[in-house]
């Protein structure tokens, strides 16, 4: 090794962090060396404190605004042991809870052993006068939690892994995190974990298992399943199987064939042949699909004879409704009453809401107990504004929670504790994969009747399946399609140019007017300008719509017009820093109160209440947007409320929020918002699609601009992407059903 790449040793304590990013751990701190110099050093020094010791192995740099820098490569840290240096390094907020004077507190009556007390004595502590049992506790459960969190991350830190992981390995597996990992490293890879395979990977081949192990290709199997799984696959062909776990680990395609077969053995993989593919699924994906096609060819074939005057029923219904319903619409409500399961599917302004509310009140009159429900809070809450009566979430409406293992979701309701009703109506239904499906049929009784709502154009789930179309596709089930835009409707040009987009037909889009307007930008920076502009003045001001009811979606979260570079623009024009908003600094977003924020993955077991306090429940899901209320630097917590429901999150759940004045299309699913700006931007061919632009475009209820190139929205028409997901589920609800192919 040369002279200058040599690794220097530093050996002092910690006088004061100068910057510390929480997600990756990266830390500028002062050292004061032996010598009593003060060094600036940056490295990678999760949860450090002032006052703690470091003996740190790196090199010298220059930065070049920063001057002279120690940058650490390996470092070995001690808690502080002496009471001067115990008192510093709680006095700097190295504990939450604690500040200056409960530190001079606890050393004055401690010590030298104020730590060790801290961590394993708390009714010690509760002797100090002006601290009581309950707040003696807390600070010694933060504390051991915090030393917890600081030795799995240092432990990660050893093998070039991201911080962010051990954030999430310990809210699942607490102080076994380490061994679970000496013993199973591809946990890393795990969905609930979040690393990638090649990070697992990494860490598995450095603590010496062999590259052909049948260990190593099984987790890269599982793994791939799984991935593929999250792209809406249900199962992946054995040969191709095969071939991309190959690709991923670098090992013979044959050799990979052999321990497949061995984890078909064994239960861990299911093989069925269907229509000539050799499908090879996860256990709970398959089981999920044949289950949800066995009770749907059930309840197509249930039919009920019409045992009362229909005529009066329906004038009964339209009297007290004040409609009259166009002959589709009597059709459909004939359908459902004659039939255990119909499904209805149609475009913006073809009557979805109408069919809703007359089939609810024709179950109401038959003394029907019909529970309301769709996939998203948004989709849920909007059914309930368009009906006047409850719905609620698929995950609520079951009783989401995680298993105990705390990798997998189990249901509250299920085939053992059955929803208390006689039919189900399920709004949204494009949006519902295979496993929701699976465990809303599980918990459904018998004979309860079940109506499918949706749009069979939208984007599928984002989950396994194309569960809606293939319903619809296997020719079994009684389908209403809707096609007539009706009269209140025909004047709106978001309704009559989403139809055309469907059709392949190019709109004209210079026809700036009524609710659909397009301003034509060709360079991403004016895009980006324009699109701010509208949010922070032009809408509210001239069209007196207020930015909270404007959001800004993108095809792609990457690049200049992405998600991620809109949501910082419009932070900083709609919600910019001010003296009396607190921040927190998490990676390279700064959250701020008044910040519109969306969870960006589903939370079975955060707690939330109501603002009245007189209500609380579990679980904050997948798409749900709230506002940051308030961030408390102290207690690191950060209270958020979702549309009423207050939530309050710690700094280390702060991974599961993102910024949502800008989101994906995909995440818009299922929502509806007064006003909606599409960026026109280039991006993947996969997201240049017609169904993209589809449903981009039914978002917007009252206005759509489209802000960008003209060309990129006849793009993305002419493409229809057919991207074939594997899955099973239209050909085995045919052949419950006794139809051929």
């Amino acid at each position: 090794m040369d002279q200058e790449n040599e690794l220097i040793e530093l050996a002092g304590s910690v006088d004061s962090i100068i910057y510390k990013n929480e997600e990756n751990g990266y830390t500028v701190l002062r050292l004061v060396d032996a010598n009593g110099e003060l060094i600036t050093v940056v490295g990678c020094f999760p949860y450090a404190s002032a006052g703690e010791s470091m003996i740190i192995s790196g090199t010298w740099t220059t930065h070049s605004i920063h001057g002279k820098q120690f940058k650490a490569e390996y470092a070995q840290r001690m808690l502080p042991s002496s009471a001067p240096a115990i008192y510093d390094y709680l006095a700097g907020g190295a504990v939450r809870g604690i500040g200056p004077a409960t530190a001079l507190l606890l050393v004055n009556r401690f010590g030298d052993k104020t730590l060790d007390v801290l961590e394993n004595a708390p009714e010690k502590i509760a002797q100090i006068k002006g601290i009581s049992p309950q707040k003696a506790s807390q600070l010694s459960e933060t504390f051991r939690r915090q030393s917890g969190m600081r030795r799995l991350m240092e432990y990660i830190c050893s093998f070039n892994l991201r911080p962010i992981l051990a954030i999430r390995l310990y809210r699942y597996y607490g102080d076994s995190a380490i061994a679970i990992l000496r013993e199973n490293p591809y946990l890393l890879a795990a969905s609930h974990i979040g690393g990638s395979f090649s990070e697992a990977d990494d860490m598995a081949l450095e603590m010496g298992i062999e590259l052909n192990s049948e260990n190593r290709i099984a987790a890269a199997v599982i793994f791939e399943l799984e991935y593929n799984a999250g792209s809406g696959h249900c199962f992946i062909p054995r040969e191709k199987l095969a071939d991309i776990t190959g690709q991923l680990i670098g090992v013979e395609p044959d050799r990979i064939d052999t321990v497949i077969e061995t984890m078909i053995t064994d239960g861990r993989i299911i093989f069925e042949q269907i229509a000539g593919c050799r499908a090879c699924y996860l256990p709970k994906l398959y089981e999920a699909e044949r289950f949800t096609a066995e009770r749907i060819a059930e309840m197509a074939k249930e039919k009920y004879a019409l045992r009362m005057d229909f005529s009066a029923l329906i004038a009964g219904i339209e009297k007290q409704q004040g409609i009259s319903y166009a002959p589709l619409q009597r059709d459909t409500l004939q359908m459902a009453l004659q039939n255990q399961l119909v499904v209805i599917t149609g475009g913006p302004g073809t009557g979805k809401t109408t069919s809703i509310r007359a089939i609810l009140a024709m179950f109401e009159k038959l003394g029907l107990k019909t529970l309301l429900t769709a996939p998203t809070g948004r989709a849920a809450k909007r059914m309930t504004e368009l009906t006047g009566c409850e719905a609620a979430t698929v995950h609520r409406l079951l009783g989401a929670k995680l298993a105990e293992d705390e990798e997998s979701v189990v249901f509250g309701k299920n085939a053992g504790d059955l929803l208390d009703c006689d039919a189900v109506i399920l709004d949204e239904c494009s949006m519902v994969d295979i496993s929701l499906m699976s465990a809303l049929l599980e918990a459904m009784p018998a004979d309860a009747r079940l109506v499918l709502v949706g749009d069979a154009d939208q984007l599928p789930s984002v989950g396994p399946g194309d569960v809606f179309s293939a319903i619809i596709r296997s020719e079994a089930v009684p389908v209403v399609r809707l096609t007539e835009i009706f009269r209140q409707n025909k004047t709106s040009r978001i309704v009559r140019n989403a139809h055309m987009i469907n059709r392949g037909e190019h709109p004209d889009l210079s026809e700036n007017a009524g609710d659909f307007f397009r301003l034509k930008r060709f360079q991403a920076a004016s895009t980006v300008e324009t699109i701010t502009e509208l949010c922070a003045t032009r809408l509210p001001q001239r069209m007196k719509i207020p930015s909270a009811d404007i959001q800004v979606l993108s095809p792609t979260r990457k690049g200049e017009l992405g998600t991620v570079n809109l949501n910082k623009h419009l932070q900083e024009a709609l919600n910019p820093p001010a003296k009396e908003k607190k921040e927190k600094l998490f990676g390279n977003a700064v959250f701020r109160e008044g910040d519109r924020v969306m969870q960006i993955r589903n939370n079975y077991d955060i707690m939330w209440r109501n603002e009245a306090n007189t209500a609380a429940g579990n679980g904050i899901y997948n798409g749900d947007i709230g506002v940051i209320r308030q961030i408390d630097p102290e207690q690191e917590t950060m209270t958020v409320d979702f549309d009423g429901r207050i939530a309050v999150y710690t700094f280390d759940l702060l991974l599961e929020l993102e910024h949502a004045w800008a989101m994906t299309v995909h995440k818009s699913q299922g929502s509806e918002y007064r006003a909606v700006i599409l960026a026109l931007c280039a991006a993947s061919q996969m997201l240049m699609s017609r169904d993209i632009l589809y449903t981009a475009v039914t978002r917007a209820k009252e206005l759509l601009i489209l802000v960008g190139d003209d060309q990129i929205a006849y793009q993305m028409i002419d493409n229809v992407r057919q991207s074939r997901r594997y899955n099973a589920l239209r050909l085995r609800i045919r052949k419950l059903s006794g139809l051929q192919g």
